[in-house]
This record gives structure tokens, sequence and C-alpha cells, in this order.
């Protein structure tokens, strides 16, 4: 399982990103996928995951109201829509797949290599 994100940069505080993660081989609609982001200084933590057909979603409370995540098994890839940014979710965003369901790092084998975002004030 080959995880590539996408889609970080610099954006002015209430504004809007959105990250991609794309699988690159066929077993994308087995996993479970999660977002998870890392501060400056800080362990990495959880932000949000998906079941495999969508149904199945579950957020960090620091985000919820705010960032939705999808996916699109057609197109193997896991999104995740960020508004109403804040200085406070400046990160490197990593995607990562797991076989269950969890807010928890340890459970996800699979990790993409990161994508920074930047939120100024």
């Amino acid at each position: 399982v080959q995880l590539q994100a996408s889609g970080g940069g610099l954006v002015q505080a209430g504004g809007s990103l959105r990250l991609s993660c794309a699988e690159s081989g066929r077993t994308f609609s087995t996993y479970i996928m999660g977002w998870f982001r890392q501060a400056p200084g800080k362990e990495r933590e959880f932000v949000a995951v998906i079941g495999w057909s969508g149904a199945y979603i579950y957020y960090a409370d620091s985000v919820k109201g705010r960032f939705t995540i999808s996916r699109d098994n057609a197109k193997n890839t896991v999104y995740l829509q960020m508004n109403s940014l804040k200085p406070e979710d400046t990160a490197v965003y990593y995607c990562a797949a797991s076989g269950r369901a969890s807010t928890r790092l340890s459970e996800y084998g699979y990790w993409g290599q990161g994508t920074q975002v930047t939120v100024s004030s």
C-alpha cells in the first residue's frame, strides 16, 4: 500500500483547503482511512477516520464541524475538506490506512508522506 498525500499549502485564517490522499494499489476499498497531523514540537494526533464505504466517520473534537472526511473508492482517494481554518491547525497532515477503525496511531500500518498546512493569522 502506497499513499500519496497532496493539497497542503499556506492559507489565511478562516480559509479552506482540501487535502487528497491517493492509494496506488488495488486494495483501497478494503482499508479504513484516517487523517492525522503533527504540529512542530508536538506529537502526531488523530484528526478523522472513515470506514470502507464512508458510512462510518469520526472526528477529533478540535476539528468537528469544520473538517469533512470523504472517500472515492473508484478513484482510490480519501479527502479532507478543511474549512474555517485556524492558526492552530498548522501542521503536517498525514493520511494512513488501517484494517480497523481507530483513533490510535498504532493501529495504522501504512502512512503517506505528509503534506504541510500553514494557517496564517
